[in-house]
C-alpha cells in the first residue's frame, strides 16, 4: 500500500509543479474580463466497469491540461477542456494486454455563484468527446480474440469547482465526472462494454482578461 501511494502522488506532484510554473510564467492579466485561461494538474480515476467477462481496466494517471473559459455575463460561461493525447495501459485480470491513447475534449456550460467574498464556486455541465488512438494488443491476445474496440466515445459530463483569489491569480479546485466508454469486439461480435467513467479532480491556477 505504501509503495502505491507513493508511486501515486509522485506523478501528482511534479505535474502540478509543472502546471504552476507554467501558469506563473504566463502575461499577466487582470482578475476581471471575460476570458478565463487555466493550467491544471489532473487526476483521472478510473470506475473501470467491464461487461465483456474480460475484467478490463485502465489504469488511473496524472496529466497536465489547459482550459479556457468565456463569461457571457458574471455568472453565465462556457469552459473549453484541452489536453494532448493520454496513453494507458489496457489489462484484462490485472494483466497488461495492450495499450491505447485517448484524447478528450470537453464543452461544458456553467454558472458561476457570485455575491460569496473571496470564494467564487461553480457548477457545469456539458459533452465530452473521447477519441482512442494507437490502440494496440499483445500479440497472443490478437492471436486469440482479434480483438478492436470503438474509436469514439460522447457523453455527459459533470463539474463542481470553486475559484479563490490569490494575488491576482485565481488558485483552481475542480471536480468532474464524465461518462465514457466504447464497445469491445472479437473479430466482428460484439463481447461488451467497457466503461471508463473516470473522475476527474484537478488543481491549478488561472487568469482573467
Amino acid at each position: 500500500m505504501k509503495t502505491t501511494t507513493r508511486s501515486t502522488t509522485l506523478p501528482f506532484a511534479k505535474t502540478l509543479l509543472w502546471v504552476l510554473l507554467a501558469a506563473a510564467g504566463a502575461v499577466q492579466a487582470q482578475d476581471t474580463g471575460n476570458w478565463l485561461v487555466r493550467g491544471r494538474a489532473l487526476y483521472l480515476d478510473s470506475a473501470n466497469k467491464d461487461s465483456t467477462g474480460l475484467n478490463l481496466s485502465v489504469n488511473n494517471k496524472t496529466f497536465p491540461e489547459f482550459d479556457i473559459s468565456y463569461f457571457f455575463s458574471p455568472n453565465v460561461a462556457a469552459e473549453l477542456v484541452l489536453t494532448y493525447p493520454q496513453k494507458h495501459d489496457i489489462r484484462s485480470n490485472g494483466a497488461k494486454i495492450g495499450t491505447l491513447k485517448h484524447l478528450p475534449p470537453t464543452l461544458l456550460g456553467q454558472y458561476h455563484f457570485t455575491g460569496l467574498g473571496g470564494f467564487r464556486p461553480y457548477v457545469g455541465a456539458g459533452v465530452n468527446y473521447t477519441i482512442f488512438s494507437d490502440v494496440q494488443f499483445a500479440p497472443a491476445v490478437v492471436a486469440a480474440l482479434q480483438p478492436r474496440i470503438k474509436k469514439h466515445s460522447v457523453g455527459l459530463a459533470l463539474q463542481v469547482g470553486v475559484d479563490v483569489p490569490v494575488g491576482g491569480w485565481l488558485l483552481n479546485f475542480d471536480l468532474k465526472k464524465v461518462k465514457l466508454e466504447t464497445d469491445v469486439y472479437a473479430g466482428a461480435t460484439k463481447a461488451g462494454t467497457f466503461k471508463v467513467d473516470p473522475t476527474l479532480f484537478s488543481i491549478g491556477l488561472g487568469k482573467r482578461f
